[in-house]
């Protein structure tokens, strides 16, 4: 359970509070193992925010983890701060030019409402999907990021009229898959988005042999599907999202006075628990070994 951060990291502390170890890539060079580089682009609200609910779960994987964050040069990143996204993440070019990227995740972002083609950064992200199709194992998107993966191999979204929000009875439809299977045949996934595929069109993609479809919510449709190469693997929800991160976002959405935002469905907003934990290790700790596995090394 291991990350490679710099020692000043601003979220080092965190991780090792909650039973994650932390080394510096000085540390790493001088270990056996090669650690996996994981590119994160970081695209959420306050970045610098996010960032632990994604290095948890990943450094609770037994594989060493780099991961590398990766800005977007079309991206204003109005609320995040400057100094950290100078000093933290890099441009994809420069990332790859480092080093190859074992796996990449591109984050959600608070876009989803919009057509992909009115987002400033949309040719971007293209480019740094096509890319990444190509060279890396497999790529993770999560939220908007699994939209945009499902736009870029042709399926678009729609947007509801109230937003899917909180924890939602998801089925596993495929036991044993290698990044599903160890997750219970029934479990609770944290939603918390504007926008979907509607499962007609996901179904007739998977019959055309263009997704394997993995998971599904009476509720909140299909949520976990992925390409039959398993390059592109999409989860429409926030398995790294603890339950404050929840509430924040209801907190946040209720003092701009959205009236298609309801509490958060399953969640208790004055002593909410994390009872989705098992299964986030599980899903990001698969997701890593699928990586592994699929990782050639020179």
């Amino acid at each position: 359970m291991t990350i490679v951060v710099g020692a000043k990291h601003p979220v080092r502390r965190a991780l090792q509070a909650n039973g994650v170890d932390c080394i510096t890539a000085r540390d790493a060079r001088h270990q056996d193992i090669r650690p996996l580089r994981v590119g994160i682009l970081n695209i959420m609200p306050e970045a610098e925010k996010y960032e632990f609910n994604l290095l948890f779960p990943l450094g609770r994987s037994i594989l060493q983890i780099i991961p590398v964050w990766i800005r977007l040069k079309t991206h204003a990143y109005r609320s995040s701060g400057r100094q950290h996204l100078g000093r933290y993440y890099v441009p994809f070019d420069q990332a790859v030019s480092e080093g190859r990227l074992d796996g990449l995740i591109v984050t959600g972002a608070p876009v989803e409402e919009l057509p992909y083609a009115e987002v400033r950064y949309w040719e971007e992200v293209c480019s740094i999907l096509k890319a990444a199709r190509q060279n890396v194992a497999s790529t993770l998107g999560i939220c908007w990021g699994g939209l945009a993966l499902a736009k870029f191999i042709g399926i678009d979204k729609f947007t509801y009229t109230r937003k899917v929000f909180g924890l939602y009875a998801t089925r596993n439809l495929v036991p044993g898959h290698p990044i599903t299977g160890g997750m219970d045949d029934v479990f609770l996934s944290p939603q918390s988005r504007h926008a979907g595929i509607q499962d007609a069109a996901l179904e007739a993609a998977a019959r055309r042999g263009k997704v394997r479809l993995l998971a599904h919510s009476g509720d909140a449709g299909y949520t976990i599907f992925e390409t039959r190469d398993h390059r592109f693997v999409m989860h429409l929800g926030h398995h790294e999202y603890n339950a404050r991160r929840l509430i924040a976002e209801y907190e946040r959405d209720f003092l701009k006075g959205r009236k298609d935002v309801a509490p958060p469905k399953g969640l208790d907003l004055r002593n909410p628990d994390n009872c989705w934990r098992a299964n986030r290790n599980e899903f990001f700790g698969a997701w890593i070994r699928y990586v592994y596995l699929n990782t050639t090394y020179p």
